[in-house]
């Protein structure tokens, strides 16, 4: 028999699954969702069964600082992509447990991710994020001006391949490297990617699933996705070929890869 507090409730809110969710109350001590929902997909989105293992999740997460999670809640709710809860604590354990010294990000958005991982590498290292969209910049400028108070993070603006190809020119080199920029230019920038990362160093590329259309055929994605769909499936391909490289895809978040440089 299971002995519930009847007079227990919480409120949760949070993003998971890609799926933005308003709210998940928590009845008399149990991990059940509202009542009255159908078996297959509720009124909040996503699979019963993915619903309740992100709550129950949630409680045993590490949690970043209130900064962190309050840019989070900001990002939802002007509808700013951004990493979803499972790569963040993929990210931040890697980056613990690595303790890379010099690390970059391809994609900063407003910022969100780059202060998470400032949050989770040594004092002493550093971290280098790009961005090109302005709209984003001004966002990721004002969040990195107030919360980077040991200035580790250096906002690198300007189209991603161009640069990497000039970080690449002048001999920079990264033992950490978080892709989440334009889906379809990861195989452009992959060249230059293998040439700034140092041997034995970490490349994690984000949004590899795209929403699950990666699993569909060319055919059963919209039209204008599919040049995104064919990109990134070559971009996998390529990851998986590369002698160089060795690689591993985790259907975590949107999907993610992990590839080691082996040398």
């Amino acid at each position: 028999m299971r002995v519930t507090n009847p007079f227990a409730r919480w409120r949760w809110d949070f993003v998971a699954g890609g799926t933005q969710y308003d709210e998940v109350i928590l009845r008399n001590g149990s991990d059940d969702l509202p009542s009255g929902e159908s078996e297959g997909r509720h009124r909040l989105g996503g699979t019963r069964v993915e619903d309740r293992m992100e709550v129950f999740l949630e409680r045993y997460r590490k949690q970043p600082p209130a900064y962190i999670i309050e840019l989070e809640k900001t990002a939802r709710e002007e509808q700013v992509p951004i990493i979803r809860r499972a790569t963040r604590d993929i990210l931040g354990y890697m980056l613990r447990t690595k303790k890379p010294e010099n690390v970059l990000e391809v994609g900063t958005a407003i910022g969100y991710s780059a202060l998470y991982m400032k949050e989770n590498i040594p004092k002493t290292s550093r971290l280098t994020t790009v961005e090109k969209v302005e709209m984003r910049l001004v966002k990721a400028r004002e969040n990195i001006a107030r919360y980077d108070k040991d200035k580790q993070v250096t906002l690198l603006e300007g189209d991603a391949a161009e640069v990497l190809k000039e970080l690449a020119e002048t001999g920079k080199k990264y033992d950490f490297i978080f892709m989440d920029a334009a889906k379809g230019q990861y195989l452009n920038f992959l060249p230059w990617i293998m040439e700034v990362l140092t041997c034995g160093g970490v490349l994690v590329t984000d949004n590899i699933l795209h929403e699950g259309d990666i699993l569909e055929s060319r055919y059963g994605v919209t039209r204008r996705d599919r040049t995104i769909h064919g990109r990134m499936r070559e971009y996998l391909q390529a990851l998986k070929d590369m002698p160089e490289l060795d690689t591993i895809c985790l259907p975590l978040g949107d999907g993610l890869t992990i590839s080691t440089k082996m040398c």
